[in-house]
């Protein structure tokens, strides 16, 4: 008889094993699955689409820590490529500089006001002149914040008899800010002034 309860006692030792074995597997299962599901969702989350041309791209998003150098430098460039981009029309004029205040502060402005009042644009427009300007480094400093920057670049004026090229070396900082439609970065021009502008050549046309 004793034998018997002994056989029995191990048999609901094995049986308690077992089922504790069960639950454990179960447990994994949900918590794997519950990881993989997370996973999933976030990856798809990451995964937008672009329509191009009637076609649908997948494109994958990314932390804004990891573009802030590409970003950052192209929010300098856009920025000076508005601002010294112009051509002999108001509407063209006050469409570039309209952009162009719209990625700086007030110190972009106080330059505009004061090239205006100077009838700088008044004698683009008389003069029938076009500049444009070409970026040729961006110098960032993402060690402290607000992030200060110095722009090189070259200017071209076009004059209907003559072609001057000025060098432009400007400097400023750069503040987070929110994204917008005019704003595609979120980084707005701060403490902005031209450092050096001066002829560099002359070419008779």
């Amino acid at each position: 008889m004793f034998r018997h309860f002994n056989n029995i006692e191990t048999a609901f030792k094995h049986v308690k094993l077992f089922t504790f074995v069960i639950i454990a597997a179960c447990m994994a299962i949900c918590c794997y699955t519950v990881f993989e599901s997370y996973r999933m969702v976030t990856a798809a989350h990451d995964r937008i689409y672009l329509l191009a041309n009637g076609k649908a791209l997948e494109a994958f998003s990314a932390e804004r820590k990891d573009n802030i150098p590409v970003e950052a430098r192209d929010h300098i460039r856009m920025f000076h490529h508005y601002f010294f981009t112009l051509d002999p029309d108001d509407k063209v004029i006050a469409s570039n500089i309209g952009k162009a205040l719209n990625l700086a502060d007030g110190t972009a402005r106080k330059q505009y006001e004061d090239l205006k009042e100077g009838n700088f644009y008044s004698g683009i427009i008389s003069g029938n002149i076009s500049q444009k300007v070409t970026a040729d480094s961006i110098v960032l400093d993402l060690e402290t914040y607000p992030y200060h920057f110095r722009y090189y670049g070259r200017q071209e004026i076009i004059r209907p008899t003559a072609l001057v090229t000025r060098n432009l070396v400007t400097e400023g900082y750069l503040r987070n800010v929110s994204r917008s439609d005019n704003n595609a970065h979120g980084f707005l021009v701060e403490k902005w002034h031209i450092v050096e502008n001066k002829d560099i050549r002359l070419e008779r046309r």
